[in-house]
């Protein structure tokens, strides 16, 4: 089979997506060498830049997302979906895919109905416990639809569904280093409990603000230190309001390109609420505090998070109120031995493992069906 095997792969955006998407890849890949996979993206997103990175071909489609202030701009919007629609069967005639997925994002909702019209096999990646408008929308034509949380009968066909969890990265799984030997690659005391800030690849405003404004707490916590991912946007500005301050317990990066480390370094993490992030938390059993992001649709983020706090299995703060309450809250977190067991414990019960390996057996069942 692996010799003619071939599969599209479509979807992105965010990380969130192109984490899982790539992850699927590689476990075809691992199963049959040989495979063809192709990824659809949308122009002038981190797809683009993503995926070859990780050794896969990808074609843009040039759609893009419905402009809800602003009605008018809508109709580049619709032209762009006909162009994108058209593009998509002429990459999907010429490619000839024996099955397709779709991790959610603009390019799969065009690639994936292109795909089902044709009579090839669609299945659907959700990785949020609120499913997204466009795997909501495509739900009807897929066969199966993989999911990461219980409760998902509310948006999609119950028939369809498999839990599987979402694929992570795998050096954040694959780490060899001890607590102590992680702290040491970052420079720090191998002794100490550590807190881990990260607001994703890009940083997160609130959570950067959270820090700035408790210099304070920071400097006379003496038995505490802190990793702070601050994001390549804000990192020059928050490298001059740090300018003087003397803080040896605080070590500043714009990106940590090994999350891995990070985590094992970390007693405690503070994030925002993405499905992939808190797949890796499930799975490592790492205690976090989250703080939704609320600049995504439906609030997802705040979904995801409530899921795992109804579960004692994370803490929670408002992005609105992180500002003033979030530090001081992992300072009292991270001293409470007690709080981050139960944290570790009720957050891995929640993991589901070999997702991709999952998820790649459900597309080859796919391909036997069709045959």
């Amino acid at each position: 089979m692996d010799e003619e095997l071939r599969i599209i792969i479509s979807g992105g955006g965010t990380g969130g997506h192109i984490f899982p998407a790539v992850s699927i890849a590689n476990a075809i890949k691992a199963k049959y060498p040989s495979a063809k996979i192709l990824f659809v993206g949308a122009e002038g997103r981190m797809e683009m830049q993503r995926v070859p990175a990780a050794g896969y071909e990808i074609k843009g489609l040039p759609i893009k997302g419905f402009n809800r202030a602003n009605k008018l701009k809508n109709i580049s919007v619709l032209l762009k979906l006909w162009k994108s629609l058209r593009l998509a069967r002429r990459i999907i005639k010429d490619f000839k895919p024996q099955a397709a997925v779709g991790v959610g994002g603009y390019a799969s909702g065009a690639t994936l109905y292109e795909c089902s019209k044709m009579g090839i096999p669609c299945l659907l990646q959700e990785q949020n416990s609120y499913a997204g408008v466009t795997n909501k929308l495509l739900s009807k034509r897929a066969k199966k639809i993989c999911v990461a949380y219980e409760g998902m009968e509310r948006f999609f066909p119950a028939d369809k569904i498999i839990l599987t969890g979402n694929p992570v990265r795998q050096n954040v799984l694959e780490t060899q280093l001890s607590v102590e030997e992680a702290r040491k690659s970052f420079s720090l005391n191998a002794a100490k409990k550590t807190i881990l800030l990260v607001g994703g690849s890009l940083g997160a405003r609130t959570i950067n603000r959270a820090v700035l404004d408790h210099l304070d707490l920071i400097a006379a916590s003496n038995d505490v230190q802190f990793i702070w991912q601050t994001g390549k946007f804000y990192h020059q500005s928050i490298l001059d309001e740090l300018k003087g301050k003397e803080l040896a317990n605080l070590k500043v990066m714009d990106f940590i390109s090994d999350m891995g480390a990070a985590y094992k370094a970390a007693d405690l993490v503070i994030s925002r609420a993405g499905a992939s992030s808190i797949s890796e938390f499930q799975l490592i059993g790492k205690p976090v505090i989250l703080v939704p992001s609320p600049n995504v649709a439906e609030d997802h983020q705040t979904k995801n998070a409530m899921a795992l706090v109804n579960k004692d299995a994370a803490l929670y703060v408002k992005d609105a109120e992180a500002p003033e309450k979030l530090l001081a809250l992992a300072i009292k977190t991270v001293a409470d031995n007690a709080k981050l067991n139960t944290l570790s414990e009720n957050v891995k019960k929640m993991g589901l493992h070999n997702s991709a390996d999952v998820i790649a057996e459900e597309v080859m069942k796919l391909v036997k069906e069709k045959k």
